[in-house]
């Protein structure tokens, strides 16, 4: 079988963010848990976005933010994920071919408009989103394409495609293509609610699919059950190969069956707004490791890309990672 041609296909939501400021008031006048993502249907999505504040429009959606990233720092990827044939669609298949990334999954001719997330900024820099899966639901096996999967180093999956259930269903055949192949499976778990509903799934899915899981401290604490983060790391390690764990300001860890890495924080002038801090994490640590650099590299490299980001509105680079790298001396 022939070496991969890519790096990286990364398979998610793609969503259209629409990001406003607000403060906690707003949160609890809209019943809001601060920090959380929650599903809403088209007429929770135009209410809310009625009620907010003026709004900054980004493509997003977790997967293609670690894939912008992961193209940022010099990686050769390609994109997975369902839009509509309309205006929002259009805009996040360019921007998505802007950063360098392939993106050909055909839009969705007829049905429901391209999603978006409506995500709340408090002066912490707390994000709270509410999200309209919109095309994303239709996101089949249909869309995997065999010889794409087979081209990558490392398929990464994106845990919020476990809500709707075609999307599971192509998430899955995603998953069984790439080790058929001889290729690495990555997944993140997204979302501590994600987790809550699909735990038992997910288990087993890490058990017997995944290669590098990343998670941040209240995911891996809901999969495991615990509120020890200690005990949740000794729960994970022998369940996969490489477990990259983020704990905000406490930087992150990295373990293996017999390795373990914590990784500091990089610091930032200021917090602007945590959005995509998870996403460009995962961007780091994936393009370190299928560029043959060490754990801690691969940590470090994380951290960097994941300190961007938050320093400015939006979830996507605004500065190339991969100069950033070279100024760090990472690249």
């Amino acid at each position: 079988m022939a070496g991969p041609s890519l790096d990286v296909v990364g398979i998610g939501n793609a969503i259209v963010d629409v990001i406003a400021q607000a403060d906690d008031a707003f949160l609890a006048r809209q019943g809001l848990a601060k920090g959380s993502m929650r599903l809403i249907d088209a007429a929770r999505a135009e209410a809310l976005y009625a009620e907010m504040g003026p709004a900054l429009e980004m493509s997003g959606g977790s997967a293609g933010n670690t894939m912008a990233g992961f193209a940022s720092l010099g990686g050769a990827g390609a994109y997975i994920g369902k839009v509509g044939e309309d205006e929002l669609g259009r805009v996040f298949a360019h921007d998505m071919r802007a950063t360098g990334v392939g993106f050909d999954t055909a839009p969705l001719a007829a049905g429901p408009p391209t999603a978006r997330s409506l995500i709340l900024v408090t002066p912490d820099a707390q994000r709270t989103m509410n999200t309209f899966l919109g095309a994303c639901v239709e996101l089949g096996p249909e869309d995997i394409a065999p010889a794409l999967i087979a081209s990558a180093q490392t398929t990464y999956l994106e845990g919020y495609l476990f809500d709707p259930p075609r999307a599971k269903a192509a998430f899955q055949k995603a998953a069984e293509l790439a080790h058929a192949a001889g290729r690495k499976v990555s997944l993140t778990l997204s979302d501590p609610f994600c987790v809550e509903r699909y735990r038992a799934e997910f288990r087993a899915l890490i058990e017997g699919h995944v290669d590098i899981l990343f998670a941040n401290e209240a995911e891996i604490t809901a999969l495991y059950e615990t509120a020890s983060f200690d005990e949740a790391l000794r729960a994970v390690r022998g369940h996969c190969a490489i477990a990259a764990l983020t704990r905000s300001e406490k930087g992150s860890v990295l373990v293996t069956g017999d390795e373990m890495h914590p990784i500091p924080p990089v610091r930032i002038d200021q917090l602007v707004d945590t959005t995509g801090a998870g996403d460009l994490y995962a961007a780091g640590v994936l393009f370190g490791l299928t560029h043959g650099r060490d754990l801690a590299t691969s940590g470090r490299l994380g951290s960097l890309a994941a300190a961007e980001v938050i320093g400015h509105y939006g979830a996507r680079p605004e500065t190339s990672l991969k100069a950033l790298a070279r100024q760090a001396g990472l690249l």
